[in-house]
């Protein structure tokens, strides 16, 4: 008689309130099950993978044992958020992920009432969850709702963590932070604090339990055995010999760990038991970044975002690589050889040493090149003490993170007037990440501090030689670029490039009908819409702005004045950006805008989907540059 494999558990899950009434072989299987489907999602296209693979028991046994329809959970950062997703009724979307009109990347309440917030910056899920568990304290104390935080030892050194934990004493009552250790952030963790949980790890030996804990478990079948009694008995000598968890007790938290975090039924045991008790409390749970699948467990900064790629069983059998070479590329080349030319470059990112492609800068230059953590504030503030002692500080890091640390921009180097320069990685759309990565504010939020430079390359050669600009400037300096395929403009024959000079924009070539003003790489499609409407006998010059500060305000004013109509195109918010500053520029000289049409990011946020489709929708494509050129021209003959 043939024996049939059981019936797969995961497509039929509804609620993870089903997994209540699940045996312990049930959920192993369901983890089991998990895994392949995220195996089977990178096969068919790139998404956030080891990080997943490593909180596929946790994600299990967090809903197993609370109901997040009651209860708060908080992924941080949300890029982890997949199996959650998988075990609250997304199955048949879930192919959708990070495509347009698919389901996010990252948690949505859109989607789901188990997805509580939009959580694509690390670090900032205790002081959520603690505001939460404070919330429900003061308007529904009756209720008894737990807030979970899941937050990942790379993101566990951010200061708001620190701010949090701080106030969790007074304001925690049900709270808990569930500490998910796998010895990484994106690349391999840095810091005091990474050193400190090494020590956490390594003595498995001491479990943080209280005495009314050992009481409790001796009187709950199952979880009373003699090894955890024992371990209470001499935790108070253990203490003297071992660091285990004591920090967070001191700061009033109740610390349990380290535990093993792919161990189901240990999850689930030590999930139950805390939850019996009065928080705050943090639950140290040890995981593997790409647990389950061999290669991602061996690499996991590669497989932390893997190129499309197959698999036979636990091997792969091929890798898609990209062999276009991008902005971020060209940028880091571009560090590079300034950091041979002049010794006293330095450069320095907040745990995106992979992301901004750097590895090879860290190996070269080890003494120079500093990953400070997922800590950005601190990042900008240090990299001002460089430039005050005579240092070149490079601060190469996504435009989406360079917000966190707005403050430290204004006040430590800005206000100083300090040579920090801004290499801001993912300025613009960042395709399938979404809204909470479009780098779309900055040129709203850093052109308006005084002393500060803010440029944007039309294409990969301007990119070069404004870095090699700003490390020659005396104040500071931002460089915003896309995560997109680095182009070279084309010149006509006899035009050279015009070199890079502050506040100087290239024109390269005027129009009898109208001016296209790009700023930024969007000036290929400026061109590709000049050719278009070349072709239907309309004449549009276009300029390479290059500066929105300082701002090349004699040739914005000779195209309000000369031309017939001025369309300015950015990717970037329209509210503050660079179309902006050239109505700003006109009104302060007295010159007429009702001819100035502005194509840039509208007041929204932007979901996720592949750049090209989202230039396409916004209509900052080649076509849509070209359409509201047409448009335009055909409104002013109205007008006239």
């Amino acid at each position: 008689m043939t024996k049939h494999s059981p019936e797969p558990i995961l497509p039929s899950l509804t609620s993870p309130r089903e997994l209540e009434k699940m045996s312990l072989p049930e959920l192993e299987r369901l983890a089991d099950e998990i895994r392949d489907v995220l195996c089977h999602l990178v096969s068919a296209r790139s998404a956030h993978f080891a990080s997943n693979l490593g909180v596929v028991e946790l994600a299990i046994a967090l809903h197993q044992t609370f109901d997040f329809l009651h209860d708060r959970l908080i992924w941080d950062t949300g890029h982890q958020i997949y199996p959650h997703k998988l075990l609250t009724g997304r199955y048949d979307d879930f192919p959708s992920i990070r495509t347009k009109g698919g389901l996010m990347g990252y948690p949505n309440p859109v989607e789901s009432d188990y997805d509580l917030f939009c959580t694509g910056h690390a670090g900032s899920s205790v002081a959520t969850a603690l505001g939460l568990a404070s919330g429900d304290d003061l308007a529904r104390r009756d209720e008894n709702r737990w807030s979970v935080a899941v937050i990942g030892d790379g993101a566990f050194p951010s200061g708001v963590v620190h701010e949090a934990i701080n106030n969790a004493k007074q304001l925690g009552r049900r709270l808990m932070v569930v500490l998910n250790d796998n010895e990484m952030s994106i690349c391999p963790r840095v810091g005091g604090m990474a050193d400190y949980l090494d020590r956490l790890r390594m003595n498995r030996g001491y479990i943080g339990l209280k005495d009314e804990i050992a009481r409790m478990l001796s009187s709950v079948p199952v979880l009373g055995d003699p090894v955890e009694r024992f371990l209470v008995q001499v935790k108070e000598a253990a203490k003297a010999g071992l660091s285990g968890g004591m920090m967070f007790e001191e700061l009033g938290m109740r610390y349990f760990g380290p535990i093993d975090g792919h161990n189901i039924a240990l999850l689930r045991k030590y999930l139950r038991m805390a939850r019996q008790l009065d928080g705050p409390i943090l639950l140290h749970v040890v995981t593997e970044k790409g647990h389950g699948f061999r290669p991602a467990a061996e690499d996991p900064v590669l497989f932390h975002a893997p190129p499309q790629f197959s698999r036979r069983d636990d091997e792969i059998v091929e890798m898609k690589q990209s062999s276009s070479r991008s902005y971020t590329h060209v940028a880091r080349d571009a560090i590079g050889a300034a950091m041979r030319r002049d010794d006293r470059v330095t450069v320095m990112t907040a745990a995106m040493c992979q992301g901004n492609k750097l590895e090879p800068i860290r190996e070269e230059f080890p003494q120079r090149f500093f990953d400070t953590g997922i800590c950005e504030a601190h990042t900008v503030a240090f990299a001002a003490g460089h430039a005050k002692v005579g240092l070149k500080p490079i601060v190469d890091i996504y435009s989406t993170f360079l917000q966190r640390s707005f403050d430290h921009v204004f006040q430590e180097v800005a206000l100083q007037d300090l040579p920090v320069t801004f290499m801001m990685d993912r300025s613009g759309l960042s395709g399938p990440d979404g809204p909470t990565h479009h780098g779309v504010f900055d040129v709203g939020y850093l052109r308006l501090f005084p002393n500060m430079v803010v440029m944007s390359p039309g294409d990969e050669h301007d990119l070069v030689e404004m870095l090699d600009f700003a490390l020659e400037h005396d104040s500071p300096c931002g460089v915003r670029y896309p995560k997109a395929k680095a182009v070279r403009v084309a010149r006509t024959d006899k035009q050279e490039r015009a070199p890079i000079e502050l506040g100087t924009s290239e024109v390269l070539r005027w129009g009898r009908d109208g001016t296209i003003v790009a700023y930024g790489p969007l000036l290929g499609e400026c061109l590709a819409a000049a050719a278009l409407l070349d072709k239907e006998g309309l004449d549009f010059g276009v300029v390479n702005a290059r500066f929105v500060k300082p701002l090349d305000t004699d040739t914005m004013l000779r195209a309000l004045r000369d031309t017939p109509l001025v369309v300015t195109v950015e990717e970037a918010a329209l509210a503050g950006g660079f179309g902006s500053a050239v109505l700003e520029a006109a009104n302060t000289a007295g010159v007429d805008t009702s001819h100035l049409r502005r194509l840039g990011i509208p007041d929204i946020y932007v979901e996720h989907g592949e750049r090209e489709e989202l230039l396409a929708d916004l209509g900052l494509d080649a076509a849509g540059i070209a359409k509201a050129c047409r448009e335009g021209v055909h409104a002013e003959e109205l007008a006239s």
